[in-house]
């Protein structure tokens, strides 16, 4: 069992985290970055995003791109290539790769079936 004061201190280091994450994701993060930016060692912030995100900097990180890229899609007009770039991806094929593992679906599939979608709730409604 975790001392009071430890769990404290990763939760502190884990809010700060994600919301450096989630403001500055299209940016090049990495977690050496926002461990300095939180005052924190490598090694710490791994552990507070594992015990108490039950997760990794990696994947907290990709998940929020990857969920801000589905709004872009399925909300706006822009291109995969630029939805790629704005959420962080230089490369257009990492990005389609990396939607498609996390969402099922290539991303102008997926910009399609969200768009159909929405037609068919508005024609029922």
């Amino acid at each position: 069992m975790q001392r009071p004061g430890t769990v404290r201190h990763r939760t502190q280091l884990y809010t700060e985290a994600i919301r450096i994450v989630e403001a500055e994701y299209a940016s090049d993060l990495e977690l050496d970055d926002i461990a300095r930016r939180v005052a924190s060692s490598r090694r710490q912030l791994q552990r507070a995003y594992a015990e108490i995100g039950h997760t990794t900097f990696r994947e907290h990180l990709t998940r929020v791109r990857m969920e801000r890229a589905a709004q872009l899609l399925a909300n706006g007009s822009l291109t995969v290539r630029e939805v790629a770039r704005r959420v962080g991806y230089r490369q257009p094929a990492q990005f389609a790769k990396t939607f498609r593992r996390h969402l099922g679906a290539v991303p102008s599939a997926y910009r399609t079936r969200v768009r159909g979608h929405e037609q068919t709730m508005q024609r029922a409604a």
